[in-house]
């Protein structure tokens, strides 16, 4: 059982609150004062991801700034790749730039033990967050799905058309399944270890599951997704974990029945309504607000978050975003929500 005061973990335990928890996705980042004084003490962002005390206090800083009822660990979803010698490099204004790789060998040149030595500090920043954090205050781990690292890991960069990618995996498709198999069983390493340093929930971010035909959604994103679920269970990890199919449209139902999340991530295109009818009863549902309408604010900011909050009430439901927050966010804008969404209903 989670204890009382933790409401985020208690949605996720199929409980639906009013009003419901809140956090959001890119919470800790850049459209705070705060995280640009302290990035600008890491040499790089993979210095900064890597440095337990910088990334313990960029996880932190919205949990003191808005009293979000969960807290993300700061981190990023290549970091596995770079664990796995894929030479990743941050690029200002231009994103992540990576080595690709041509098959599944690639990721298979650096021991298990030398890929745990490398992320050990991420875990160390576990701890530290869960010694700092409130006690009603859930932390998240996360990773990347292994589909949307790999497509990363092949096309060597982010802003694609993933058609590089999927190419791939039409034409070497045993390959393309080699490839997802590594990046699962690195994953559940990963999760895993997060979750015994303090996290109480794990979150799979499944960034580029749009556009996929229903043949492909079930190989690349389904069967990867599945496997992680059930040998973190096999290992007697029963952290709830969220995922989080972005841009699945209607194959976000077979996600929900086939992985074994416990609970789904909706992006902002999924039609509220709509999920409500098509998702199974009682499960829990995380999102979806616009974060360009969060930017905008006004009145159309409020008439959301309320049309959100009402169209879930009786499930149980995270609110959150669609997306990440932006980085030109006012930060009225986010404490504005917060105060509509926590209104008296």
């Amino acid at each position: 059982m989670v204890q009382a005061d933790k409401r985020l973990l208690k949605v996720l335990e199929g409980e639906a609150l009013t009003p419901p928890p809140v956090w959001l996705m890119r919470q800790a980042g850049r459209h705070l004062p705060e995280y640009h004084e302290l990035r600008a003490q890491a040499r790089d962002f993979l210095d900064f991801c890597y440095s337990p005390s910088l990334a313990t206090e960029a996880t932190l800083q919205p949990i003191r700034r808005y009293g979000m009822d969960g807290a993300i660990l700061f981190a990023d979803i290549l970091l596995i790749l770079d664990a796995l010698g894929r030479k990743v490099a941050f690029v200002e204004g231009e994103g992540p730039r990576v080595a690709p790789l041509s098959r599944a060998s690639d990721l298979q040149g650096v021991a298990k033990s030398a890929v745990e030595a490398r992320l050990s500090p991420v875990f160390e920043t576990v701890r530290r967050v869960r010694a700092a954090l409130p006690p009603e205050t859930t932390l998240i781990g996360f990773a990347g799905s292994p589909w949307t690292v790999a497509i990363y890991g092949i096309e060597g960069r982010g802003g694609t058309d993933k058609s590089t990618a999927r190419m791939f995996g039409y034409e070497q498709p045993e390959e393309m399944d080699a490839v997802l198999r590594i990046l699962a069983d690195h994953t559940v390493d990963y999760l895993a270890e997060q979750a015994k340093a303090g996290a109480d929930v794990l979150m799979l971010f499944e960034s580029w599951a749009e556009g996929l035909p229903e043949d492909a959604f079930e190989r690349w994103v389904v069967a990867p997704t599945r496997s992680i679920v059930e040998q973190l269970r096999a290992r007697g990890i029963n952290q709830p974990v969220i995922g989080f199919p972005r841009g699945a449209g209607a194959l976000v139902v077979r996600y929900a029945a086939e992985t074994g999340v416990s609970a789904v991530g909706l992006d902002t295109a999924v039609p509220t309504r709509w999920a409500n009818e098509a998702l199974p009863p009682g499960l829990p549902v995380q999102g979806n607000l616009d974060p360009l309408r969060l930017m905008a604010g006004g009145p159309g900011l409020d008439a959301r978050v309320r049309e959100i909050r009402d169209a879930f009430r009786g499930r149980p439901h995270i609110f959150n975003l669609g997306h990440g927050v932006p980085q030109t966010t006012p930060i009225d804008h986010v404490v504005r929500m917060l105060q509509v969404l926590r209104e008296a209903t």
